[in-house]
Parts: structure tokens; sequence; C-alpha cells
């Protein structure tokens, strides 16, 4: 019977063009609008590390006090040198680093090839086996080569193309600010979105990925800039990176690895009492106020997913939903215009179902031909999210096949839904009244 409804509804379709095209249009529209926001919100409000997100912390400590905090009582985001060290040296937590954003410039070994200017961190050791990081050749570095200041190396595999053609370049020597650096590792392909290791430097998103890490404390010994944010509570009493080091600003970021709730409570418990420990020597005269949070909520509590992205995606669910309401009233007048051929039909012995079943299957053309125009419309969509959203974040968004589905599949289940109470009243109609009148 599947074929026989079909039919009739193909026919029914083609007996009025402009009302289908209007009902087609109206879904490929609403349908291709919520498709792309919702391909945009996806990128950027996705679990980076699902299978270890709620292990990874950030911690606050708040070495500002009541004159330094947000309106919400908030601590810094971000630590100062003093307390990164205190913390590392402690070493409370399974893993942890403290890592800062460096931009050096690379040398390359052949003759005639200008400087590379590339990003990167500085971090320890632990940062690769707590983050789960990907290695093509080679791996991290270790704790004594943190302790000894190292002058080692991990590269990404774009900067090992560039500078070794893709092969491995484990054991040989780059040069990074004119000293020579040994690469330990070459990362394979990784670029977490959003950058959730470090938030606070990088904004949350990056279309360019790290290019090198290098040891936390031999970038330091080297006096190599921080290239992300510095935010101070007052003027340093030094000049110049030392006294950087030297003063409350907080400039960098931290993570720590936890295993379950008793070792959460236990560093939580460990914050504030170093923070008390801090307000006894004098250099905190104000109670403790530290935080801990795992990635998701310090993803949230951070904001990183842009409320412009929230505001489009309903602004397009609502726009879904408004050409749905005039697709309700496009197949309520088209169904019930043809009250007399349902009238002969039911006098001739069919049953609602095979109504239900007709005007349903009607419904669905209608809405897969408005799902393959979606298609081409969200596709035309993602291309063009630069044009409002900023350019890190747009390029996230893509056309895939799981996308393409769930835009069919949204069209199609949407718009026999809003068939179902132009069929209901089609079944409705009283043969014997339609008989009469005709």
């Amino acid at each position: 019977m599947f074929s026989y409804y079909l039919e009739l509804a193909l026919r029914s379709l083609r007996r009025s063009p402009g009302l289908t095209a209007l009902m087609v249009l109206a879904i490929g529209f609403g349908v291709a609008a919520s498709m792309t926001t919702w391909s945009v919100f996806r990128a950027v409000s996705g679990d980076p590390i699902p299978w270890k997100s709620s292990q990874l912390f950030v911690p606050q400590i708040d070495n500002w006090g009541p004159n330094g905090r947000s309106s919400d009582g908030e601590p810094p985001n971000a630590m100062g040198y003093t307390d990164a060290m205190a913390l590392m040296r402690d070493h409370r937590a399974k893993r942890q680093s403290a890592m800062y954003q460096i931009s050096p410039s690379v040398v390359p070994a052949e003759v005639g090839k200008h400087p590379l200017n590339v990003s990167g961190h500085a971090v320890y050791g632990e940062f690769f086996p707590m983050l789960d990081v990907p290695f093509k050749y080679g791996s991290g570095w270790s704790a004594s080569d943190d302790t000894n200041r190292a002058t080692v190396v991990v590269i990404s595999g774009k900067l090992n193309q560039k500078l070794f053609g893709g092969a491995s370049s484990v054991g040989k020597t780059v040069n990074i600010e004119g000293k020579d650096y040994r690469v330990v590792g070459v990362l394979d392909d990784w670029n977490p979105q959003p950058r959730f290791y470090d938030v606070v430097n990088t904004g949350g998103f990056s279309t360019t990925g790290d290019d090198v890490f290098l040891p936390f404390l031999t970038a330091i010994q080297t006096s190599m800039p921080n290239d992300g944010n510095t935010n101070c509570n007052a003027v340093p009493e030094e000049s110049g990176f030392v006294g950087l080091q030297h003063s409350e600003c907080v400039w960098i970021a931290y993570m720590a690895e936890l295993d379950g709730a008793a070792a959460a409570t236990a560093y939580r418990n460990y914050l504030n009492d170093y923070a008390r420990e801090q307000q006894q020597a004098g250099r905190f005269r104000w109670a403790p106020n530290s935080r801990l949070r795992n990635l998701p909520q310090w993803l949230d509590n951070q904001h990183v997913v842009p409320s412009d992205t929230k505001v489009s995606l309903l602004v397009a669910l609502g726009l879904l939903l408004v050409c749905l309401v005039n697709t309700v009233g496009l197949l309520l007048a088209k169904f019930l215009r043809r009250s007399g051929e349902i009238g002969v039909r039911r006098a001739l012995g069919a049953q609602r179902a095979a109504i239900y079943a007709q005007f349903l299957t009607e419904a669905g053309i209608v809405g897969l031909a408005g799902g393959v125009l979606g298609l081409l419309l969200t596709g035309a969509g993602v291309a063009s999210v630069g044009w409002v959203l900023p350019r890190d974040i747009a390029a996230l968004a893509r056309v895939d096949v799981s996308l393409l589905l769930l835009t069919l599949l949204v069209a199609v289940v949407a718009t026999m839904l809003a068939g179902l109470y132009p069929t209901f009243r089609a079944s409705r109609v009283q043969p014997a009244w339609q008989l009469k009148s005709n």
C-alpha cells in the first residue's frame, strides 16, 4: 500500500506546485538555520577530553585579596609564579603542570631559510601523560629533565615536517632563540578544541596548534617571555621578566590530575591550608579563598562557549518553529480542500488509518524535499558563519556525515509532526456531509 500512497502523494503535490514549493522552502530554511547554528554550537561546547575530564582539575588561589576579586568573589583565574612553584614543589596531585604561553623563533638548520615564528607552551614533563597527548615519534621528557633544566623540546608534526621532512627527528637538535634543544618527541595530530589546558591565555579556541613544548624551568631560566595574558593588581616593584616572577601578577595556567572524589577533597583542603599558611606568614592579609573545579566546571565558569552561539541556536530553533507552524497552516488548507475526495474514499470503505497513512506520506515527502534543500543551505551557512562569528570559532564548524543525516532526519520528522494535526482534521471529515454537498 505504501507505493499506492506514495503515488497519491506525488500526484497531489504536483497539482499545487506553488503551495508545495512554499512548504519545501519553509522547511528548508528552518532546518538549515537550525543545523548551521547547531554545527557551531556542537563544535564549541563539546568535551575536549571526555574520557578524562572528570579527573582534570584547575586550582585557583586568591593572592590579590578582596580588592582584586571580581564582583562574585572569585579569585584570579590564573596563578602567580610564587604560588605555582609552591604547588609544583609540594606535588599533592597524581600529575600536575604549571604552564605559560611562549612564542619563540625557530632557526632552520638549512642555510638561507628564514627563522620561523612558532607558538607553544612551557610545561612540565607530566603535562603529556596527564592530558594523554599523542606522539608520532618519541615521548615527553622525564622529571629529572625538569629538575635539571634540560634543553629538550617536543615539537608538533607540522613543525617536524617543515624542519625534517616528516621523518623521525628524535635525538636531533632544533635551534630555538639561538640555543640548541634536543628533540625528544614529535606530536601526532593534536589540537583540542577548546584549548582546555590553557583557557586563560588562549581564550579557549585557536585554529593553529602549539608547535613547541619546552620544560617550564628551562624557559624560566632562559627568560623566555610570556606571550599570554598577564594581569596585575599592582605595578611590579622590579622590571622585566624577573620582576614578573617576583610580583603578584597572574600569568601561569595550572592543571592537576586527581583520581576520585576523595583525592579532590584532599587537594581542596591542601589549597586552603596553603592559603592559610601564607596568611600566617603575612603574605596574605585575608581568609583563604581558594577554588578547585574539574574541567567541565572550569570551562563553564570561564564561559568558553560564547554566548553568541547559544543565542543564535535559540533564535534558529525559534525560526524552525515558526516555519513548522506555517507548514501546519499550509498542510491544513491543502488537506481540507480535498474534503470531497476524502468523503468519497470514506464512503467506499476506507478506514481512518488509511487516510492517516496517505497524508502523512505526503507530509513526509515534503519534509524529505525540504531536507534536501536544507542540506544545500546548511552547507552554504556553515561556509558563511565566519561573517558573524570570530574566525577561530567559525573554522570549527564543519559539515560531516552525522550533520547531513541529522538534517534529513530533523526535516522529515518535523514535517510529519507538523502534519499530524492537519491529518487528524482530514480524517474527521464526515462522508455523508461531503456526499450531500457534492
